[in-house]
């Protein structure tokens, strides 16, 4: 009998420490210092901070105010993540690419028939975002090379089904390797990911300070 209640205690703290560890290793926050207050520096805190708040994936057209209007910050789609990381450091992207839209609309994409901007959605279509980026001057050369892609860079893709994504290059190294892994929203709210060359890159930009 004492033999038995001495293995029972055992497995019992056994399992006790197991659920510790896993607690504690699921409670690791990644990013775990400060950035400088630049733009890049607000962008990269403002993508990781989304990573908390931003649970769900809806693509769902909403009427938004303007400037300044957002979806819920409890979801959202991939250029959400953008919209919300360019505003944390002073760029409302919302209004940006509405007034080089209306200026220069033939320069935009004709995917959607549209004849005239709309504040409501033209931002949150990673093609615009695209053509703003690469009008203003932040296109990069798209290379295999991962030391190329730094932390507060902006990557577009072409997913495996022909679609249009967006996400923020962190500065959390991969696990795979030597990439840094991304901050992204592709279907169940915004996570940090290691997939950087997971689909063809079709776009790299970067700010500067």
């Amino acid at each position: 009998m004492k033999k038995l209640l001495t293995i029972f205690t055992a497995v019992f703290l056994f399992n006790v420490l197991f659920v510790c560890l896993s607690f504690s290793q699921s409670s690791i926050n990644p990013f775990n210092h400060q950035h400088p207050q630049t733009i890049i520096g607000k962008i990269l805190t403002s993508a990781e901070q989304q990573t908390q708040y931003t649970l769900y994936y809806d693509p769902a057209y909403i009427k938004l105010k303007y400037p300044g209007g957002d979806v819920s910050l409890e979801r959202g789609v991939c250029s959400d993540v953008i919209v919300r990381a360019f505003r944390a450091a002073d760029i409302d992207l919302q209004k940006e690419v509405h007034e080089d839209m209306a200026a220069n609309f033939s320069a935009y994409p004709k995917r959607w028939g549209l004849k005239t901007p709309d504040t409501n959605i033209d931002h949150r279509r990673v093609a615009n975002l695209m053509t703003y980026f690469k009008r203003k001057g932040y296109e990069l050369d798209i290379t295999k090379d991962p030391k190329q892609y730094k932390a507060g860079d902006i990557v577009a893709w072409e997913l495996d089904n022909k679609l249009l994504h967006i996400g923020v290059v962190s500065d959390v190294s991969s696990t795979f390797d030597s990439s840094y892994q991304i901050i992204h929203n592709i279907g169940y709210g915004t996570k940090l990911e290691p997939k950087l060359f997971a689909w063809k890159i079709i776009g790299h930009y970067r700010l500067k300070d």
